[in-house]
């Protein structure tokens, strides 16, 4: 299987099923030096892993990951560094009805089209508990860019038609809310909305809004490899999500020039922007402001109600999906937004050093480097 591989220089691997052994993830191109152990990326995993309130799937992985190689003595080594977190609680019998039908929403119909058969014990890869992998590279790449002074944080904008009021942000509330809405009043109103769609055996979708601080202008390249292009390749690249956005995004289509421009000033000799509806990206290259990046996620497929379908012989039939399965997908996919968002971001700075002859010349002028 292709496309199981992600960036330039900071490349990663995934690997591993819904209901294999193990997931996991190669990440080759990691500097050498970076202090490095599980403790910086297991909070990462643990605001992913399933089963930790009444709005996730009751099934419980405990998600403790290890590293197996590229680090020594709490650094890493500038080795590929592999990562592994095993599964310990599936239940393919849960999954063996499916084997013989396709579950409307889900990629059943369409692996079975390019492959000719299918992992159906609880999606295979197509299942986004593949998304451990991209979380725990993820969390390494945020330490990277952390010690360049680049911070990368998502979180819940909306879930369903509740939407959280900017003037109420309170980040502390990402990581306590069940929800990931930094806003208390409207994590209790897409709570009780939640509930709603629960005892109708329904699920809903919502947005995931993220934003990089920190980052210099000039990252990025134009045409092919534009900043907001990748970025956008890498989120959508996340199984439920259906559309992104940057900056003002679908609302610029609506805007004229004069209101949509965002206006330059000088200050101190530092050039900036006064108003940001690009998102922090003009040209494909950042301009330093913010980026603002939105991902839509579509409502979880795996719903009780019965849908109709059809079996592989081509009969039309009715189901009832069974299984443990999220209401909503939102809150475990922020953090899966935020990685494949620093993913991005790493990748463009580390590609960014040869940009300029300066660069290279400030760096190796001084002849061969010794430890």
């Amino acid at each position: 299987m292709a496309g199981s591989t992600f960036g330039t220089i900071f490349k990663i691997s995934t690997w591993g099923e819904s209901h294999g052994k193990a997931l996991g993830v190669v990440i080759d191109g990691c500097p050498a030096g970076l202090a490095l152990d599980e403790s910086d990326i297991q909070p990462y995993l643990n605001r992913r892993k399933p089963g930790q309130t009444s709005v996730s799937t009751p099934r419980k992985e405990s998600d403790q990951v290890e590293i197996l190689s590229g680090t020594f003595e709490g650094r890493t080594t500038g080795t590929p560094i592999s990562l592994i977190i095993p599964n310990t609680s599936q239940k393919s019998s849960d999954y063996s009805e499916i084997a013989s039908y396709y579950r409307p929403g889900h990629a059943d119909f369409t692996y079975d089209a390019k492959y000719g058969f299918r992992d159906y014990k609880g999606g295979g890869r197509s299942s986004g508990r593949e998304t451990a992998g991209r979380v725990a590279a993820g969390a390494i790449a945020a330490k990277l860019l952390a010690e360049m002074g680049v911070t990368v944080t998502a979180y819940t904008k909306a879930i369903g038609h509740v939407s959280i009021d900017m003037a109420r942000f309170d980040k502390q509330l990402i990581f306590s809310t069940a929800t990931c809405m930094p806003d208390e009043a409207a994590d209790k109103a897409a709570m009780a909305y939640l509930k709603e769609c629960m005892e109708n055996k329904d699920s809903c979708g919502g947005i995931v809004e993220c934003v990089v601080e920190g980052l210099p202008s000039g990252i990025g390249d134009p045409v092919f490899e534009k900043l907001d292009a990748n970025l956008a390749k890498a989120v959508m690249s996340i199984g439920a999500v259906k559309a992104v956005e940057i900056g003002d995004g679908f609302q610029a289509a609506l805007a004229k020039g004069s209101a949509n421009n965002d206006p330059f000033q000088s200050s101190d000799g530092r050039i900036y922007k006064t108003a940001n509806h690009a998102g922090g990206i003009l040209g494909g290259i950042s301009d330093g402001s913010q980026i603002i990046l939105r991902a839509f996620i579509k409502p979880t497929p795996s719903i009780f109600s019965t849908q109709k379908t059809v079996n592989k012989s081509g009969e039309n039939i009715e189901i009832a999906i069974k299984g443990r399965h999220d209401p909503v997908i939102v809150p475990r996919a922020v953090v899966v937004v935020e990685a494949m968002t620093a993913l991005t971001v790493l990748d463009a700075c580390l590609l960014g050093m040869s940009a300029r002859l300066n660069y290279l010349t400030a760096f190796y002028k001084a002849g061969t480097k010794t430890p």
